[in-house]
């Protein structure tokens, strides 16, 4: 099937990732093949197409689906560790039957592809934190990395029982300047940069020493595309592949940001999201997604600084 033949869903793309996977998508297969929805329109997707959609109404979405030809569905909507905490039972209830909703698309035979994210938080304090590896232990201490940890093994029974092509990512901490962050424990890679344009200092809600998996955004993008993109034959895990760009820590990106902002400083109050970081990797090992689609990111910790920094300053993002 050609790019111009694809008729493209992405579910929850108001959100952190949503937004830039919705301006590439459109990109690559044109506006009118690219369908954003949430549950209300933001001023980021003004300029595409969007329809009101909650990912929890299943008659809504395969009406909407079948309206419209869809053939790939990218289902982002969650709620993310940190605010899932706080609210457990509908993390859970948002985060699995909307994923169920979705594979049964495939099941059905209503759309061809179905993209799902995962991510590190499916890992715990039991997996190894260096060099993580693919096939490890998994004991997850969050609602929102019990529920990912679910939807790996619900999606490649998907596939084993029903053929359903859906393929996903762990994804690391992502780092972007387009939108705002949507309250995960790595989101204080975001925040830094908003608080040491704004008032040149900034408190951490982690302590300097910790350690975590992270990746630019537009690597992210990249790779999910990729992924989707590849030959099926190629795609070998039908859970949810690690993903790896960057690690660091608050202390070293912080030391990085005093290159550009000579004056920033940084002061750490670790909070409850202190225990959930410590019960993920540190780094990630990925050389499955390396081998089997060529998986390769290009941003490293001095390029990723330069860019979110130059970034918010030209397009006047700093939060207010």
């Amino acid at each position: 099937m050609s790019a111009t033949q694809e008729n493209i869903l992405i579910i929850g793309a108001g959100g952190q990732i949503g937004v830039e996977l919705t301006e590439s998508l459109a990109r690559i297969y044109g506006s009118d093949h690219v369908i954003a929805s949430d549950l209300k329109e933001t001023e980021l997707l003004k300029n595409f197409r969007f329809e009101k959609l909650d990912a929890l109404d299943k008659d809504a979405l395969f009406k909407l689906v079948k309206a419209n030809n869809v053939t790939q569905v990218y289902h982002l909507a969650a709620l993310l560790s940190a605010t899932g905490e706080q609210n457990p039972m509908f993390a859970w209830k948002l985060n699995m039957e909307s994923l169920f909703h979705v594979l049964d698309l495939g099941k059905e035979r209503h759309v061809n592809q179905i993209y799902w994210p995962s991510s590190i938080a499916v890992f715990g304090p039991t997996t190894p934190r260096h060099n993580t590896p693919q096939y490890t232990v998994m004991e997850p201490s969050t609602v929102y990395g019990i529920s990912k940890q679910a939807g790996e093994r619900w999606c490649e029974w998907y596939f084993r029982k029903y053929g359903v092509d859906s393929r996903s990512l762990r994804y690391p901490g992502l780092i972007g300047w387009k939108s705002a962050p949507g309250g995960g424990t790595t989101d204080y890679a975001v925040h830094i940069f908003h608080e040491a344009l704004k008032k040149g200092s900034y408190e951490c809600f982690l302590n300097e020493s910790t350690g975590l998996p992270m990746m630019h955004m537009e690597d992210a993008i990249r790779a999910t595309i990729e992924l989707m993109q590849a030959p099926a034959d190629s795609i070998k895990i039908r859970g949810s592949y690690n993903l790896s760009g960057i690690s660091f820590t608050p202390r070293q990106i912080a030391d990085e940001i005093k290159k550009h902002i000579p004056s920033f400083t940084i002061s750490y109050k670790p909070d409850f999201r202190q225990a959930i970081a410590d019960s993920w990797p540190s780094s990630i090992d990925d050389s499955e997604a390396r081998q089997h689609w060529g998986w390769k990111e290009k941003y490293d910790l001095p390029k990723l600084v330069e860019n979110l920094l130059l970034n918010l300053k030209e397009h006047d993002l700093v939060s207010k």
